[in-house]
């Protein structure tokens, strides 16, 4: 259990939070951070094979009596502008983590994070207007303003933070979890690569919800 404080958007500490952390080994980490990269890949790259690639329909030279080796087509691999030997075709990387063990790895990449000091708990992320500007000065007061990568998780979608953190270009925006369906919700690789992390203290909650059990 590790308490953190809780800041307003001058950085001024209007109370605390505690956030009961959790571990978990290296093998869960790293089979939940492969399944997310893997997952986001496309798998559409493709090339063609000699029988897809145009041209090549005769033999260039006749069989015998020219003192090279023996060739069909022009197409072949080894020619300049051939087909691709064993060439790669469109396929799904897709790999499959169970749901417990996803969430104990996201927790516990959080929850790494929380004890190295990384994490600033913010009373609410909101502003009135879309400005970077104003985003800036937030991420300022709360002390995270250097950090190369910064994570900011708010409680839901919201349109004018999500433009006024958008044109700085060492911030990630994310939301909180929901327990059932698809969110933008941070994985274990966002929190993993984060050097600072911004929370709202109503996203915290709903990541320990969700998370944590």
């Amino acid at each position: 259990m590790a308490q953190l404080e809780i800041k307003d958007k001058s950085g001024k500490a209007v109370g605390t939070v505690e956030v009961a952390t959790k571990m978990v080994g290296i093998p869960v980490l790293h089979r939940a951070v492969v399944a997310e990269e893997a997952n986001s890949r496309q798998g559409t790259q493709s090339a063609k094979t000699r029988s897809e690639e145009s041209g090549g329909g005769r033999k260039p030279y006749r069989q015998k009596k020219t003192g090279n080796a023996r060739q069909g087509s022009i197409r072949a691999p080894h020619y300049a502008h051939g087909a691709m030997a064993l060439a790669v075709k469109p396929r799904s990387y897709d790999k499959k983590v169970n749901k417990k063990e996803r969430r104990a790895a996201i927790w516990a990449a959080f929850s790494a994070k929380v004890e190295s000091g990384d994490v600033a708990v913010a009373e609410a992320i909101a502003f009135a207007a879309p400005k970077t500007k104003e985003a800036a000065g937030f991420l300022k007061a709360l002390g995270v303003e250097g950090a190369k990568r910064v994570l900011v998780v708010l409680p839901e979608y919201d349109e004018v933070a999500y433009k006024s953190f958008r044109n700085l270009p060492n911030v990630t925006v994310r939301t909180a979890p929901v327990s059932e369906g698809k969110s933008a919700a941070p994985s274990a690789r966002d929190f993993l690569v984060a050097h600072k992390i911004v929370v709202a203290q109503e996203a915290l909650a709903r990541m320990q919800e969700v998370w944590s059990k």
